[in-house]
């Protein structure tokens, strides 16, 4: 597997605090990871943040933190950066996003750029031997195998900061993998989970970007209403923790409590519970194998929940999920397939050029033109997402 072995935390500090590289800081998830760095400055140092266009809060970031890297998209953005009595030096594009993420001074890479976009500096990070903490479930879903042969060269780490990963990671420690018997993953059901399945056709994107549980950025939000969202994580399970699609199951849990839950052979299950704050899981991720930071999240407090409840996935109405295991067994570039139609199935929505309702059909009939394609290295692999994306507009 790829996240370490379970093994007793190790509760002695470390030395210095760890050198951060945070790619995707503007977003939701770097947004998070800089207050917990804020709230924490004596275990963390910024050395580098990588975002997308967003040169206004990238500058405000940069005031803050002062990190000796910074790079974003393009030249014109980059160009828009103000590091005037800051010893810090500005990149753009995706070659030199993969660079920092080698870089030398830093130690760990929050690989939380949304998409396939964060592809190459996720695995450039991965092959230089640094520590991953993912939040860009699209590296394993697309290159599953790329990342698994470069993480047993390097024996870098790779830690789960998606809430489901991460609850599965928790709930895995002290365990004999022997004793598992599948691993549980937790979906809120998004926001149509009880919407009658005729009017999914009208649904407009600022519907579906309002998720009941999570405040997130609009591509997962909308990932989440269709349950392409818990497709990929499927995928990316099966990558993290060595398990086959057919040992992982999903239950939709509208409460989003319960963040996921391991079984075991004996019939015990163990799962792990708190509020719907990714700051838990982003500063686990952060701080192991030194154990937990306090505060860094409201108490969880069950007589307020009131009620825990689980439901089966109703696949006729939510079809990603199946789809996303028949593209797992079929190999190859089928789930970097099924991510990238995904992709260009959800700009479409958000333009009005594609119902809500033909996003998961839209992917499979990308995956149905360009059936089982095979590669053995990233170029490979982003020739075949590039035909992945003309199929996709073709179809459109």
């Amino acid at each position: 597997m790829l996240v370490p072995d379970t093994s007793p935390i190790i509760t002695a500090p470390p030395e210095r605090p760890l050198r951060l590289a945070i790619f995707g800081s503007t977003g939701s998830i770097g947004a998070s990871a800089l207050d917990i760095v804020r709230q924490f400055p004596q275990h963390f140092k910024v050395v580098a943040l990588v975002a997308g266009s967003n040169s206004a809060k990238l500058n405000e970031q940069i005031q803050e933190f002062k990190p000796r890297l910074a790079a974003l998209a393009t030249p014109e953005a980059a160009s828009r950066l103000d590091t005037s009595g800051i010893a810090c030096e500005v990149y753009s594009g995706e070659a030199a996003a993969a660079e920092i993420a080698a870089h030398p001074d830093v130690d760990t890479v929050l690989a939380a750029i949304v998409g396939s976009a964060g592809l190459r500096s996720t695995l450039r990070a991965i092959e230089a031997g640094k520590t991953v903490a993912l939040a860009n479930k699209e590296s394993l879903v697309a290159a599953g195998a790329l990342v698994a042969k470069a993480q047993a060269i390097s024996r870098a780490q790779l830690l789960p900061v998606d809430s489901e990963h991460s609850a599965i990671f928790q709930s895995l420690h002290g365990q004999r993998r022997c004793d598992v018997a599948e691993l549980i993953l937790t979906a809120s059901g998004g926001p149509f989970l009880h919407t009658p399945k005729e009017d999914l056709c009208s649904i407009t994107p600022a519907q579906a970007v309002k998720h009941p549980r999570w405040s997130m950025g609009a591509k997962i939000s909308i990932d989440s209403a269709t349950l392409v969202n818990k497709a990929l994580e499927l995928i990316e399970a099966h990558w993290l923790f060595a398990v086959p699609q057919s040992a992982i199951r999903v239950q939709v849990h509208p409460q989003s409590i319960v963040h996921s839950l391991v079984a075991y052979t004996d019939g015990t299950q163990m799962a792990q519970l708190s509020v719907p704050d990714m700051k838990g899981a982003i500063a686990y991720a952060l701080r192991f194998p030194h154990g937990r930071l306090p505060e860094v999240m409201r108490p969880l407090c069950l007589s307020q929940v009131g009620k825990l409840e689980f439901f089966e996935v109703d696949n006729e109405r939510f079809p990603a999920i199946s789809l996303a295991r028949q593209a797992l067994d079929a190999g190859g570039a089928m789930p970097a397939l099924f991510n990238i139609a995904n992709e260009e199935a959800v700009a479409a929505f958000c333009q009005g050029q594609l119902r809500f309702d033909r996003i998961v059909p839209l992917i499979e009939s990308v995956l149905s033109r360009l059936g089982q394609q095979s590669y053995t290295n990233l170029d490979e692999l982003l020739a075949i997402q590039q035909r992945g994306r003309d199929a996709a507009r073709e179809l459109l």
